[in-house]
């Protein structure tokens, strides 16, 4: 028998702060911790696999416990009407379930019924901040000690995979979390049946390691400690664990000792709290996280709730978000997809660019995801900023644009092949390769190319003409060269330029007068854009897609914000087939997913958009009558609409070139850039101040400006050790001509080698542009090489 009753067992382990003195409790109670009774993980030692190939980060990790506080509360929930989860009877999906078992949930937006709620499901930091412990604590459904083999202990059993309104399945992803506990991988899992039946069971879990086990073992397997054969068990009311507001009487509790975070992360309500809020990027419960005083004793903040990123999104738009919009699609592709696009900023009022971009990267992209795919709000795949540069060549916002993908409608057999079981990234598949493609597409087409094109424009400086010094540069060339060649192709471009300009303009129609957009919180009117009397005919080509647009009052954000939204619906009222099919079919709203793809817009200034493509099942001929349905308070504005399937559009053919093209990166224009211009710049991303030498501004992988800093300290200072106009004029076309083409042939060279560039970064290895790359160079101490250090010097050196 133990020499330790069981409740002083736990109480001893559970306040033991980290890996350390959980060692130590081992030490002391030889008796309890003896081999015969610790029984391998999930029932066989081989499943080590399993557990190892969970989430590949500590924070997705940690948010898998927390779906499974939250998927443990709602299943709480459904049980106390007396409803089986697994039963027709039980809700279908998350939203139902909120739905019917919180009526009041959009009080939560409200911080005090927030804070309330929250606290249902805390996370809590015990140990110093160089070594600290994560406890979990839920008001579930929680489990009787006899039922802990089942569920906590269990893996691929599927305990979850009938219940439709969880999220969780095979009782995997919480085990991810067990690798990143320390080296010892200690975690201690206590919980109490909802009902108050039965006692509160705990018990301990840790890595055998393969010169522990005392066979001939090739690798470690994880394993739970039972006492006498049983989960150890005592009776309570409740119990004091320094919970937030409580004691803890029912639910569960975990405990992950010494937790391997990433570098640089201090203080719950901070740094953990908004990398949680980015993998919950809309949860449908709130949570808290607290800390405390003993770690961070001059921290003002310890306890923050947490309620998705989403809503801090909509909080910071004053301070950050320069605007947002989204894009709703029904593909046969995938289903059914909302994308919502933020648009940072580029400098807010009290920081330059730089700290602007930093503050932003750290509260918004703390994690690197730039697109994040989302199934109930929980984020489960993403990409970089890669996709924003590469796919979409949008360089100018890489590091201001937001994209959220919300996959919970999509067709559950191509979801399924998105993402891994992990639920912390995308397969690299056909599946999820086509939606890429689809995203990249759709997105280019998109607001975001209105955004990024007034971005340039509204830059403001003028270009100056480059033609005098390629040709000055190129005419010592031998003519037979490469780069003589990329020069006189480029030339030959900037005169092709030239002959276009000298053509008469077409003669520009006269301006109409915009009227200003007063937006209203909710609709009053909406109609199709012209709208004639009588019935509106939509022509659709067959293999071609038709963009129709209505007119509208009501606020950008209606599709998108958290209170009060609204949508726009689209169905089928009749489907007239033409006289090869034969036949109409009348009837009912019905969906449209399976007869048109459709992408509609959110509002934007008094306009939506409804872009149509028809799918194979349409043929040339047919009729489709359908409605589009704009939802508000108490009412519903309707336009119906006939489209019609025409001949397919002509596809445009080539015209053949008059020479063979050479893929060169043409003619960026050039911009000189003063003191007086940095502020202007800066209002549009472009960073400058006396520590910048160039800016290269690209879109995808072509280079289009660069903009050279002329006060910039690298050639102030050059400068100053000059005597004369005369030095100082040849100085600074020097200046211009070394930065303006090592520019371009440093990033020909890069682009035509292909070469992967890359970042090692406190938060991990992160993939950067050519333009990046090149900037940072001429940054440091390049430019001072190329002004002061000639390519004569540099001959007459190694011939020394």
């Amino acid at each position: 028998m133990p020499d330790i009753s069981t409740e002083d067992l736990f109480k001893l382990l559970y306040f033991s702060p980290t890996e350390e003195e959980v060692e130590e409790v081992i030490k002391q109670n030889p008796n309890v911790f003896k081999d015969e009774n610790w029984f391998p993980l999930g029932g066989n030692e081989n499943m080590f696999g399993i557990v190892r190939n969970q989430q590949s980060s500590p924070i997705a990790a940690l948010v898998e416990k927390v779906t499974n506080s939250i998927d443990a509360i709602l299943t709480k929930k459904c049980l106390e009407t007396g409803v089986y989860p697994d039963s027709i009877e039980a809700p279908k999906s998350m939203e139902e379930a909120i739905n019917l078992f919180y009526p009041d949930y959009k009080n939560w937006d409200l911080k005090q019924k927030r804070r309330k709620q929250s606290e249902e499901i805390q996370i809590l930091a015990d140990g110093p901040p160089r070594n600290t412990s994560v406890i979990i604590y839920d008001n579930g459904e929680g489990q009787h000690p006899e039922k802990f083999e089942d569920t906590f202990l269990s893996l691929v059993r599927g305990n979850k995979i009938n219940i439709q309104f969880v999220q969780g399945k095979y009782n995997m992803g919480g085990s991810g979390a067990l690798v990143f506990c320390g080296k010892r991988r200690f975690q201690l899992i206590a919980s109490k049946r909802y009902d108050n039946t039965g006692n509160f069971g705990f018990t301990l879990i840790r890595q055998r390691k393969i010169s522990e086990s005392g066979t001939n073992r090739r690798s470690s397997h994880f394993e739970y400690l039972k006492i006498d054969n049983q989960i150890p068990n005592f009776p309570i009311t409740d119990l004091d664990l320094k919970l937030h507001g409580r004691n803890f009487e029912t639910g569960s509790i975990i405990k992950m000792y010494s937790y391997q975070f990433p570098t640089g992360y201090s203080g719950f309500a901070q740094d953990l709290n908004q990398s949680l809020n980015e993998f919950l990027f809309e949860p449908v419960l709130p949570l808290l996280t607290v800390d405390n005083k003993e770690r961070y004793p001059n921290n003002k903040v310890l306890e923050l709730d947490l309620f998705g990123l989403k809503r801090r999104l909509e909080e910071a738009q004053s301070d950050y978000i320069d605007t947002y919009f989204s894009e709703e699609y029904v593909d046969e592709l995938f289903g059914k997809a909302k994308v919502t696009c933020y648009v940072f900023k580029p400098k807010t009022e009290k920081q330059d660019v730089k700290k602007s971009r930093e503050i932003i990267r750290s509260r918004f992209f703390k994690n690197n995801m730039s697109v994040m795919f989302s199934i109930n709000g929980q984020v489960h795949g993403s990409y970089t900023t890669e996709f924003i540069s590469r796919t979409l060549k949008l360089n100018l916002l890489k590091d201001y644009l937001l994209i959220h993908v919300d996959c919970t409608e999509m067709d559950p057999d191509f979801r399924e092949e998105l993402f891994m079981a992990s639920r912390d990234r995308l397969k690299d598949a056909l599946e999820a390769n086509a939606l890429r493609e689809y995203l990249g597409k759709k997105l280019r087409k998109s607001e975001l190319d209105e955004i990024n094109r007034k971005r340039k424009e509204s830059i403001g400086l003028e270009n100056e003409d480059t033609t005098e010094l390629i040709k000055s540069f190129a005419k010592n060339l031998p003519k037979n060269s490469d780069l003589f060649k990329l020069l006189q192709n480029t030339l030959k471009l900037e005169e092709k330029k030239e002959e276009k300009k000298d053509r008469k303009p077409a003669p520009q129609k006269p301006k109409t007068e915009i009227k200003p957009f007063l937006p209203q919180r909710f609709p009053s009117m909406f109609q199709l854009h012209n709208k004639k009397e009588g019935i509106n005919i939509i022509s659709l080509p067959k293999n071609g897609e038709k963009t129709i647009k209505f007119d509208t009052d009501v606020a950008n954000d209606y599709f998108d914000r958290s209170e009060d939204s609204g949508d726009l619906e689209v169905s089928v009222l009749q489907i007239k087939r033409n006289e090869t099919s034969g036949g109409t079919e009348p009837g009912t709203k019905k969906e449209v997913s399976g007869i048109l793809n459709i992408a509609k817009s959110s509002p934007n200034q008094g306009t939506i958009k409804l872009t149509l493509e028809p799918t194979e099942e349409l043929n040339v001929g047919d009729e489709i009558e359908i409605t589009a349905s704009l939802t508000a308070p108490g009412q519903t504005f309707e336009e119906i609409i006939l489209v019609k399937v025409t001949d397919k559009e002509a596809t445009n053919q080539k015209v053949p070139q008059e020479e063979d093209e050479e893929d060169y990166i043409g003619l960026p224009k050039l911009h000189k850039v003063k003191e007086e211009n940095w502020s202007s710049l800066e209002e549009n991303g472009i960073e400058m101040g006396h520590n910048i030498v160039m800016y290269p501004v690209s879109e995808g992988d072509q280079l289009q400006e660069i903009f050279i800093n002329l006060d910039s300290s690298v050639f102030l200072n050059h400068r100053s050790k000059l005597k004369g106009e005369e030095q100082i004029l040849t100085a600074e076309r020097k200046y211009i001509s070394s930065v303006y083409f090592h520019t371009i042939f440093l990033y020909m060279i890069t682009k035509r080698r292909k070469y992967s560039i890359s970042i090692d970064k406190e938060s991990g290895t992160e993939s950067i542009t050519i333009d990046e790359y090149i900037r940072d160079i001429f940054d440091h101490y390049y430019s001072d090489f190329l002004l002061n250090f000639g390519m004569e010097q540099l001959m007459g050196a190694l011939e020394e």
